[in-house]
């Protein structure tokens, strides 16, 4: 292909991660010409710093952790190097041939640079122009977001890529945040040997996205294995001397670290997209209807984590899904139904924290179900009544909560920590999508002896209360 030449199609998506992928593979599998733009690696941040890498370091610390809590087993230490190993083996050692060639054998193409709207339903990539004849999708993602700290550029600081994609662990680190980047990373790095210190900025204290006592219950156990949480502090200036990196915080004392992560927040990657050509602007999230559809136009789409709805992956995901499947209707002329509009975004978004213990939620908690004006009533469960759970490990500790709805006698959300928990999210996710009223969950009877017995318990609770 000529470097300046044009070239049309039905679909151009912007963006080749996992969420911009999974467009291209509905779009196309329903018959549309497809273009997909990447200016980096194809796969995305999910793939090379994100879930992959991270999942990649914490899975060893938290097998570790669930094996010494099972009588009769006396796991060693963590062999650092070969963690490491493993998670570059997992990010493909930062190479995306193997997902380049899943683009190509689907049959769209793939163009390497910055894509830049240039207009309605056109999309530049260096002297190339691409036309969409009916939608252009920006799946660009979101990037780490760092304060405006003086000199913070010269200190080197560490997002959540660096953190991921190190290849040696500190001695100190300093993580500046309370949220899932912050304590996975904690929780990481504690176990391969930093001597981990939390700054939050509030007195919230750890994931104040989720159920309070979700980040009571890690903070606690990150505490028992040695890292130092300090809530209500903030940073109030950083600067490196030598090899180590001093953090000014805003009472006056100075911590020293190795390293330091910031893990305060994401922002949108749109500040370089040509948005202003028609009429947004760069630098926002896009506002999108429920078929992802940015407001105000009948032809650009906002999907993943670039609209601000659920930055997570498997929501990307699910998006990307919703959103090929109506683009296809609008290009037959079809009507539109619940296949093509993404309501799991208001009110199921499931998520797992792979902490120790690990923390997992779907749908809306008890203050989320409350502000929304819905009457609820929610109900706690200590995995200690549950037989499987002591069998999964000698003094679980754990707690369930399940948020009800006392109108409509539905699951409004649900939450679990403790180890494992990860496993058990999928089916409060699809009691929470499914709107299954509880007097239907007492028939779905968990195997006994497995922590899904919490869900028995739960249901024992609400009825007695």
């Amino acid at each position: 292909m000529s470097e300046s030449e044009t070239l049309d199609y039905d679909v151009v998506i912007i963006g080749a991660g996992p969420v911009g992928e999974n467009v291209a593979d509905r779009t196309k599998a329903a018959g549309l010409s497809t273009a997909i733009v990447e200016s980096e690696l194809v796969g995305g941040e999910c793939s090379y710093w994100a879930c992959m890498p991270s999942k990649a370091l914490l899975r060893p610390v938290i097998a570790r952790a669930d094996a010494r809590r099972v009588p009769g087993v006396a796991p060693g230490e963590l062999d650092v190097p070969a963690v490491l190993a493993s998670r570059d083996s997992f990010t493909s050692h930062w190479k995306d041939d193997g997902q380049v060639g899943w683009v190509e054998g689907i049959g769209v193409d793939l163009f390497r640079g910055q894509g830049r709207i240039a207009g309605e339903r056109t999309v530049t990539v260096g002297e190339r122009t691409l036309r969409a004849r009916h939608a252009v999708v920006v799946a660009t993602g979101s990037r780490a977001a760092l304060p405006p700290l003086p000199g913070l550029a010269d200190v080197r600081p560490w997002t959540s890529r660096e953190a991921t994609s190190a290849q040696r662990v500190p001695g100190r680190l300093v993580v500046v945040g309370g949220g899932v980047v912050a304590v996975e990373m904690a929780t990481a790095y504690q176990a391969l040997g930093s001597q981990v210190t939390v700054l939050v900025r509030g007195d919230g204290g750890l994931l104040g996205r989720m159920e309070p006592f979700a980040g009571e219950l890690v903070a606690e156990a990150l505490t028992e294995a040695g890292a130092e949480i300090r809530t209500g502090v903030s940073v109030a200036s950083v600067a490196r001397e030598g090899a180590a990196v001093r953090v000014g915080l805003d009472t006056g004392e100075v911590v020293e670290a190795d390293e330091i992560l910031f893990a305060t927040g994401r922002a949108p990657r749109t500040d370089d997209l040509g948005l202003e050509t028609v009429g947004l602007t760069p630098g926002d999230w896009l506002d999108v209807d429920d078929t992802l559809l940015v407001t105000g136009t009948d032809w650009l789409y906002a999907v993943g984590d670039v609209n601000h709805r659920a930055l997570l992956t498997h929501q990307g995901k699910y998006q990307a899904r919703i959103a090929g499947a109506a683009i296809t209707a609008r290009v037959s002329g079809g009507p539109l139904n619940d296949a093509h509009t993404a309501t799991a975004d208001h009110h199921a978004v499931p998520q797992v924290v792979f902490t120790d213990p690990e923390a997992a939620s779907a749908g809306l908690t008890l203050a989320e179900a409350e502000s929304a004006g819905h009457r609820v009533r929610a109900v706690d469960v200590e995995f200690s009544s549950v037989a499987g759970a002591g069998l999964y490990a000698e003094g679980y500790r754990g707690r369930a909560r399940m948020v009800v709805d006392l109108e409509e006698e539905i699951v409004r959300g649900v939450t679990f920590v403790g180890p494992g928990v990860g496993e058990l999210i999928h089916s409060a996710t699809i009691a929470v999508a499914g709107r299954v009223p509880v007097d239907r969950l007492w028939h779905a009877v968990p195997a006994y002896p497995t922590i899904s017995e919490v869900w028995l318990r739960l249901l024992e609770a609400y009825r007695d209360k």
